[in-house]
C-alpha cells in the first residue's frame, strides 16, 4: 500500500482538517477531479462544492468555499474561504438562507457582473453545497448566460428597441 496523503483544508480561523488519507476528490472549477498517492505536484483553482477523502477504509466528507488546492510530494493543501463538517449544518437555516438568496436573485436588478450579484451567486452555491453534504441537496439551478444577460427583457428585440445592441446575442452551444 502506497503511502497516504497529507491532507490540510486551511480557512482564515486557521487549519479546519488535518488527516492523513488514501485518496481526495475536490470540486475545481473545471470539474471534480481526484487524488492518489503519488500524484503529481498540481495547483487547483476550486470552487464551491464537496471535498471527499478515504481514510482506513471509510469516506468522508466536507463542504468547501471557493479556494486553491496544491498537492506536492502527498502533501495536499486546500485553502478555501468557507468550510463545514456534516454534524455542523443546521438544515433549516440552511434552506431558510437558500430561499432568500433565490427570492433575491429572482427579483436582482443591478449589474450582472458586479461584486453584489457574485455575493448573492456565493451565497446559493454555499447553500446548495452544505445541502448537498447533508444529504438533501436543493433541485438543481441552472443561470444560463442568456438567462443573466438578458434576465430583465423579454426579447433581443426588446434590447435593440432600447437601443442596447452593442452586444450581439448569446450563442447557443
Amino acid at each position: 500500500m502506497a503511502d497516504p496523503i497529507s491532507l490540510e483544508i486551511v480557512t482564515p480561523d486557521g487549519v479546519r482538517l488535518s488527516e492523513h488519507v488514501a485518496e481526495l476528490t475536490a470540486p475545481s472549477v473545471y470539474g471534480e477531479f481526484g487524488v492518489l498517492p503519488g500524484h503529481r505536484a498540481m495547483l487547483a483553482a476550486l470552487t464551491t462544492g464537496i471535498v471527499s477523502f478515504s481514510k482506513s477504509g471509510e469516506k468522508e466528507s466536507v463542504a468547501v468555499g471557493a479556494g486553491f488546492f496544491e498537492i506536492t510530494d502527498d502533501h495536499a493543501v486546500l485553502l478555501t474561504d468557507r468550510f463545514i463538517r456534516k454534524a455542523d449544518i443546521d438544515p433549516v437555516l440552511v434552506r431558510k438562507e437558500l430561499k432568500e438568496v433565490d427570492a433575491a436573485l429572482d427579483t436582482f436588478q443591478g449589474d450582472l457582473t458586479g461584486a453584489e450579484y457574485g455575493e448573492l451567486v456565493a451565497r446559493q452555491l454555499w447553500a446548495a453545497a452544505q445541502l448537498d453534504l447533508y444529504g438533501d441537496p436543493p433541485p438543481p439551478r441552472i443561470r444560463t448566460m442568456s438567462e443573466l444577460m438578458f434576465a430583465q427583457h423579454e426579447s433581443y428585440a426588446e434590447l435593440a428597441d432600447e437601443g442596447q445592441t452593442d452586444e450581439k446575442p448569446p450563442e447557443a452551444h
